[in-house]
């Protein structure tokens, strides 16, 4: 059973970056496809991006496109979401998500696993 633990919420300043963390265990994160998540009240959990296991990115969030980067590292078993340029629009609980097959939707309904989700304020 895959289990997924984030890390890297914080409180932020407009402008400045951050790095979540969502790090498994119980299975080997390459055989999924992964993806970001955020929920807030005005968007409920909406899509940020997602990466399949044979590295396609798709990006979902429109405000995000330029600034958010989704990567993993097999190896340590760990995907990333790089936060740049943070806005305040941005201030929301993170998810990370996981599905053991390739998949090309944001529904969340078609992820299996789910992290306990962290949050990030911008504010200044």
């Amino acid at each position: 059973q895959l289990q997924l633990v984030h890390s890297g919420g914080d409180l932020a300043h407009p402008g400045v970056s951050l790095r979540l963390s969502c790090t498994a265990s119980g299975s080997t994160l390459g055989d999924y496809t992964i993806a970001w998540f955020l929920h807030c009240p005005v968007h409920y959990r909406e899509g940020v991006s997602y990466i399949r296991r044979s590295g396609l990115i798709a990006n979902y969030k429109d405000s995000g496109k330029d600034r958010f980067t989704i990567s993993r590292d097999n190896a340590k078993n760990t995907i990333y979401l790089q936060m740049n340029s943070l806005r305040t629009e941005d201030t929301a609980i993170y998810y990370c998500a996981a599905v053991r097959r390739r998949i090309a939707t944001m529904a969340p309904l078609d992820y299996d696993y789910w992290g306990q989700g962290t949050q990030v304020t911008v504010s200044s």
